[in-house]
């Protein structure tokens, strides 16, 4: 049952990931959220995340951000970093991750969710059919609804790390 929740992959922080080596195997795009993924909660753009999506566009990847929040809040940094959006995307539902692989021209096969939440971003890309990596939130203040999730969500990867090691 939890493993519907359960990531393809667990890293520290976005900036970390290996998207050379994902270009190579054939990926292409490459989904977003924002909030505390690419930035803390609620901060703007940072010249980290600029040159971040600078990068990756120049090794090839086409990029999409979907966000749960409103357009007031997504479409400046989505301007800032260049690229194309949703906004009040309605994680986990499915609709909007196939909605971002339409703008950019990609599909499951070819296309990578990358988020900080288990309940929303990774149960969602789960089920859209997505590769998907679990990022460390990069600030601990957040919203209240959001710390109550995190308790459960230290729950369900206590589970995953366990079934990892034991594939390990």
């Amino acid at each position: 049952m939890l493993k519907r929740f359960y990531p393809s992959e667990y890293v520290d922080s976005v900036y970390c990931i290996d998207f050379e080596q994902y270009y190579r195997i054939g990926y292409r795009g490459l989904i977003f959220d924002i909030d505390n993924t690419l930035v803390p909660h609620g901060a703007p753009s940072t010249k980290e995340s600029v040159d971040f999506f600078i990068k990756i566009k120049h090794m090839g990847f086409k990029t999409c951000l979907i966000s749960n929040n409103k357009e007031p809040r997504v479409k400046p940094f989505a301007e800032m970093v260049d690229s194309p959006y949703i906004y009040n995307g309605h994680k986990p539902s499915v609709k909007n991750y196939k909605k971002a692989m339409e703008i950019m021209g990609t599909d499951k096969e070819n296309t990578i969710f990358i988020g900080d939440q288990l309940f929303t971003d990774i149960y969602g890309a789960n089920r859209a059919g997505l590769i998907n990596i679990l990022t460390k939130p990069i600030n601990p203040k957040e919203e209240i609804q959001i710390v109550l999730k995190r308790y459960l969500e230290k729950i369900v990867l206590f589970f995953y790390k366990r079934s990892r090691e034991k594939k390990g």
